[in-house]
């Protein structure tokens, strides 16, 4: 037992020496971070068992439009997720509110109470989100590729929809300026 101690003491030893001299002294979650890869190793894991044990072929190479299709989805879902006003209740007990950002979009930071910064951090992210939820539309394509297929078309329609919204919105814009000169 007191060789697994040491050994115990020694890795938590490399890890605080690791994190002080990465943070520059800035306060880094590091260990935060490492339980959040952890999860998502866990997580990704999880659907490849699923996959596996339900006997779903993979495909050799994703078809170009699936690509397309899981892009353009997974952009959307990880913006209504991280920011959207709608979803902000599923962010509320890791982030605090700061302000609008964009259209129906909110500014929100990460608490910084321990075990809540990293969440929040995840919670706000798009870029973050979509790693989470890429995995979670590639494998609900394996295991359920038609209804999985539509919500990702769903997905695609609204991403369409939104950018249409913002070009009208310049459009009018646009109009409305020389018109405001006069």
């Amino acid at each position: 037992m007191p060789t697994d101690s040491r050994l115990a003491r020694r890795f938590q030893e490399l890890f605080h020496r690791t994190r002080r001299n990465y943070a520059a002294g800035h306060d880094r979650p590091l260990g935060g971070y490492l339980v959040a890869m952890a999860g998502f190793a866990a997580y990704a894991a999880a659907w490849t068992t699923a996959v596996r044990r339900l006997g779903r072929p993979l495909p050799e190479r994703p078809e170009p439009w699936d690509v397309v299709l899981t892009s353009v989805a997974t952009f959307r879902l990880s913006r209504l997720l991280s920011k959207a006003s709608v979803t902000s209740p599923l962010r509320a007990p890791f982030t605090r509110y700061v302000g609008p950002q964009g259209p129906a979009e909110l500014h929100e930071e990460a608490r910084p109470e321990q075990g809540k910064h990293t969440v929040g951090e995840l919670a706000t992210c798009p870029f973050c989100m979509s790693v989470w939820v890429a995995t979670t539309l590639t494998a609900g394509r394996l295991l359920w590729p038609r209804p999985t297929r539509t919500a990702m078309g769903t997905l695609t329609a609204l991403a369409g929809a939104d950018a249409l919204q913002l070009a009208y919105s310049a459009l009018v814009k646009a109009v409305e300026a020389p018109e405001e000169q006069t």
